[in-house]
């Protein structure tokens, strides 16, 4: 089934793809040479707002965390990201892309996400390199 908002999605670019609007606040983890440099400005400009970066505490409507394969342990990062994440905020795991050096598989993503407390929702081709997986909290019972 495809809504208004599936349909429009696509013009929005990868910002409006992933949810986020003019005023929140994006916690940036994982950041190195390799990210995406128009993603990131795509979205400071469609929040109005710069990334957050690891050293800032605020809590932040949604985590962009860029990861690679060799980059350590996935269930540790994706705890971490949690950390300043609002309610009903959003984590959203950056890959590259199958082909790309520190490609992750899904069956990772898929393994490591219950563990971290995490749901997989969606991935979204946000970029030429990089996938990305929306990850949210469990609901708690």
């Amino acid at each position: 089934m495809t809504t208004v908002s599936d349909a429009i999605a696509p013009q929005q670019g990868a910002a409006g793809r992933m949810g986020l609007k003019a005023g929140d606040l994006v916690q940036e983890l994982g950041y190195d040479e390799d990210v995406d440099f128009d993603l990131r400005d795509e979205l400071e400009t469609v929040t109005g707002e710069p990334l957050l970066d690891e050293e800032d505490h605020e809590v932040a409507d949604a985590v962009l965390l860029w990861w690679r394969h060799e980059d350590g342990d996935l269930v540790d990062a994706l705890v971490d990201a949690l950390k300043d994440l609002d309610e009903g905020g959003v984590v959203w795991l950056m890959t590259p892309k199958r082909g790309e050096d520190g490609h992750v598989s899904a069956v990772e993503i898929q393994e490591a996400a219950p563990t971290a407390g995490l749901h997989s929702t969606t991935s979204e081709g946000v970029s030429a390199n990089w996938q990305a997986a929306r990850l949210v909290p469990r609901k708690k019972n």
